[in-house]
């Protein structure tokens, strides 16, 4: 069978680090949005449990249908907008307002209006906001050193001798002598850890205009702008050329059917995706969809104990797996920047996109990476305006672009 055939312990062990990574760099997150919408601690722990059966599932069905490392995700950026649309919003309006965003989602992205947009974003644009994106989980590794250095220097170290050595495994390594050195210095805080298995708690949805306008539709720009814009993009980064449409219109049905139990936006991987399409995950990129499927059975996993496998992942160090994500991301970044430089015509437009992407400003409640690429597209068309002037007034000035004056066609 060719899944076994393909299955290695890189692959496994880069689906558990996206699932650690996603779990401990935003689960705190959705546990704050949902206790701010009124929810008890059955329907938080129910919230655990939708979104991540919504993501182990798409995640599973569409890398092994594309064989490629399609990870989903929650929405990171659509919590925040939770926490803060949550004055006089009901939990019940809530859960109609996550049904039109799944609906809306699953509209653009079968209907192929999310893949014609894409079509038109220079490749060196999307490039440079992957690496914007991307930047900051780099540099935190490093930062950590200054936190917790007998931790993360050593994991550095098991790092680039895992990189020049084996490295497939240049991601497990530092992950497990991490742990062994968090454990024997006791920085492994298991106290608020205990197995409950979680129960789905079905909330029937109110549909109101306040919540469509005020929840909705924030939620569902947010997620396109800044989760499956650079979702895809990490995916078109490793080489990838899997159709955008299947993959946002899946993304949007499993939130559609997850929604009544608490799953508010389920889209493709940004930060967890490039994790598993690095080469750190197997030599074989067509071997690589390993990874994302391994990721969707870690959630299953997680979404069966909801809470109490929160409370296993939030029990490592910070600066563990700050740095265990920057690491893994180190080759994805340099690659990006690769492709956001290697062509002049659109060198600057992409270094304006990777600035203002890695500044982290926020607009509107968007995040950084929508504002990446509308800078650098903006940046493209003042570029080429200005050329068009130019080649139009080249007759009036007498200049030519030949060696000699009398230069002919």
């Amino acid at each position: 069978m060719r899944l076994i055939e393909d299955s290695s312990v890189s692959a496994i062990s880069a689906g558990f680090v996206a699932v650690l990574v996603g779990f401990t760099s935003s689960a705190a997150l959705v546990f704050q949005a949902a206790h701010a919408l009124g929810a008890t601690p059955a329907q938080i722990a129910s919230w655990i449990l939708a979104l991540c059966l919504g993501i182990g599932l798409s995640g599973i069905y569409l890398s092994y249908r594309f064989k490629t490392p399609v990870v989903t995700a929650w929405s990171t950026p659509g919590a925040a907008v939770l926490v803060t649309a949550a004055a006089g919003t009901s939990l019940a309006e809530a859960t109609g307002a996550f049904i039109l965003c799944a609906l809306l989602t699953a509209i653009c992205g079968f209907s192929g209006w999310f893949e014609r947009i894409m079509r038109h974003v220079p490749p060196a644009i999307a490039a440079g906001m992957l690496a914007g994106v991307l930047l900051r989980f780099g540099m935190d590794a490093f930062a950590a050193l200054e936190t917790a250095f007998t931790l993360v220097f050593p994991m550095l170290l098991a790092y680039l001798l895992a990189r020049r050595v084996l490295p497939r495994y240049a991601v497990l390594a530092p992950l497990v002598l991490g742990s062994i050195i968090a454990w024997a210095s006791d920085q492994l805080d298991f106290s608020g850890l205990s197995f409950t298995i979680a129960t789905p708690q079905w909330v029937t949805p109110s549909f109101t205009l306040q919540a469509l306008t005020g929840v909705a539709l924030p939620l569902f720009a947010v997620t396109m702008a800044s989760q499956n814009l650079p979702g895809l993009a990490v995916l078109r980064a490793a080489g990838y050329r899997t159709p955008a449409s299947p993959l946002i219109g899946w993304t949007g049905l499993a939130t559609l059917v997850f929604a009544p139990f608490g799953a508010f936006a389920i889209n493709l991987a940004a930060i967890t995706a490039a994790i598993c399409t690095g080469p750190e995950t197997h030599d074989d990129p067509d071997r690589r969809y390993i990874a994302a499927i391994a990721s969707g059975l870690f959630y299953l996993l997680a979404g069966i104990f909801a809470a109490s496998i929160g409370a296993l992942f939030l029990a490592f160090p910070q600066e563990l797996v700050l740095a265990v994500a920057g690491f893994a991301l180190i080759n994805t970044i340099g690659s990006g920047l690769v492709a956001a430089l290697q062509e002049e015509r659109h060198r600057e437009a992409a270094l304006v996109t990777f600035l203002v992407t890695a500044s982290g400003v926020s607009l509107l409640g968007i995040a950084a990476a929508f504002w990446g690429m509308v800078a650098g597209a903006g940046t493209l068309l003042i570029q080429q305006a200005s050329w068009r002037g130019m080649q139009r007034r080249e007759p009036e000035t007498g200049e030519r672009t030949g060696s000699g004056s009398d230069s002919r066609p």
